[in-house]
């Protein structure tokens, strides 16, 4: 390639569509550089679904070392350390930290920690350098920041998920605010730590977009489990006294609490970026609005992941930078398909979700079938926990394609990922029924079901 520019392609972000667009342009020739002003790996590696989970791992002991019992072992007196588990934490995140920066050394992609801003086109200040740089493409990958609503008299004593990966100490009492992923999943981690837990949404219910038997059946188990989960509330006002914050609800009852946790959604993370130099066209929610190829209004410069909101997921992110990669610099044109997108909620338990929902798929097609079961595991008929597993088939009447398979209970997040292939690749209900089960699993279900479900009679 030639180099009338500084650089073929300058990204800014390296989070997870960064590096791999970084990565897949170094690799077809192109001189990259990219801009990081925190850590290279990005929201998912640093402070989202990676440590995330590691949380949940350590908050599900507590009922693992319950349910031993029932199978002859006897658990001794037990304690558990918040500080360890934080200094593991950021040991395991150091260590990923690493592999990406190594990882992007190694294709040949020049890192600079550094908030990149946009001057013109082909223009980028470096503010910790203060310097400029050109480039011929220039790539958006700043992802998304959490949300607090600025309206809350003292939402300056609230922390989003950021500030929970970091607390110093782990307080006896905590409020999360929201209804969607990393709302129930922070709940579940803190009531599963120990810590008295209020979850506060203020819409009907939780998980909005799921499927309603998603969305109810969890909720069921987050209050089986001894959450405090209240639905149609909300935070008025903030208060700190010493050590501990007061909160007042609309409904004007105040609650004494060691934290306030705000999951309420993130933002495109847009600002500062010098986007209005360039006249670049945003969305009607703040978001960088972008072509099919991940092509701005401004012909040079793309954006890909949670900073264009089409679908905010790390997988999503990766393959939209794979395919701008591979769109500019190896002319092979990819579009990414949006449409059916598997994934996981590490709720507790675990929900895993592929394809439409039961009311999206009547909408769009009309008559559908619906098979579901819910079920005791096995597991608990030792433990004499009432935990429910539950699955579910949405199937097109008329073609018997299957359109969305919704699944509540353990390891769901693994199932969804192989019977995901089989939804992608527009599997029917027959198909469904002609493999073989694998027996004794809760899977296997999924392949057995043959009553359909009839609505009760109103």
């Amino acid at each position: 390639m030639t180099h009338a520019y500084d650089y073929d392609l300058f990204v800014i972000g390296a989070g997870s569509g960064g590096v791999r667009a970084s990565r897949i342009a170094a690799s077809h020739g192109a001189k990259v550089g990219v801009a990081e002003e925190y850590r290279v790996g990005g929201t998912c590696v640093i402070r989202g679904c990676v440590p995330k989970k590691l949380f949940v791992y350590a908050s599900s002991f507590g009922e693992e070392f319950e349910d031993a019992e029932g199978f002859g072992w006897t658990v001794g007196e037990r304690s558990f350390s918040w500080e360890k588990l934080i200094a593991n934490k950021d040991k395991e995140i150091d260590r990923l930290n690493g592999i990406y920066i190594r990882n992007l050394q190694n294709s040949g992609v020049e890192i600079i920690q550094s908030r990149a801003v946009l001057k013109d086109a082909h223009t980028l200040h470096l503010v910790a350098e203060d310097r400029y740089v050109t480039a011929d493409k220039i790539l958006i990958a700043t992802g998304g920041t959490p949300y607090l609503p600025a309206d809350v008299p003292g939402i300056e004593h609230a922390i989003s998920s950021n500030e929970a990966f970091h607390l110093p100490s782990l307080p006896k009492r905590g409020i999360v605010v929201g209804g969607g992923y990393i709302a129930v999943e922070f709940a579940g981690i803190f009531h599963g730590l120990g810590v008295e837990t209020i979850l506060l949404y203020r819409g009907e219910k939780i998980l909005r977009g799921f499927d309603e038997d998603l969305r109810d059946g969890l909720s069921e188990e987050l209050l089986r489990k001894g959450l405090d989960l209240r639905v149609r509330s909300d935070i008025v006002s903030i208060e700190k006294q010493g050590e501990t914050l007061i909160v007042t609800l609309t409904d004007g009852s105040k609650i004494e609490t060691g934290f306030v946790m705000y999951a309420t959604g993130r933002a495109p993370n847009v600002e500062g970026l010098g986007l209005e130099a360039l006249g670049i066209a945003l969305t009607d929610n703040g978001a960088i609005a972008v072509d099919p190829y991940s092509q701005t209004n401004v012909p040079n410069v793309y954006a890909v992941g949670d900073v264009t909101d089409r679908a905010a997921l790390t997988p999503i992110a990766i393959r939209e930078g794979q395919a701008f990669a591979e769109t500019v610099f190896n002319n092979n044109p990819i579009a990414v398909d949006h449409s059916i997108i598997a994934t996981a909620v590490f709720s507790q338990p675990e929900l895993g979700t592929v394809g439409l929902p039961e009311h999206e798929a009547r909408s769009k097609y009309g008559e559908v079938d619906i098979y579901k079961t819910s079920f005791r595991a096995m597991k608990h008929t030792m433990t004499g926990r009432q935990e429910k597993t539950f699955m579910k088939l949405v199937v097109d009447a008329k073609s018997q394609r299957v359109l969305g398979v919704h699944l509540m209970g353990p390891s769901s997040g693994e199932i969804i990922q192989a019977v995901g292939i089989a939804v992608t690749m527009g599997a029917t209900k027959t198909q469904f029924d002609q493999t073989v089960a694998v027996h004794p699993t809760a899977s296997e279900e999924l392949v057995t079901l043959k009553q359909k479900w009839v609505p009760p009679a109103s």
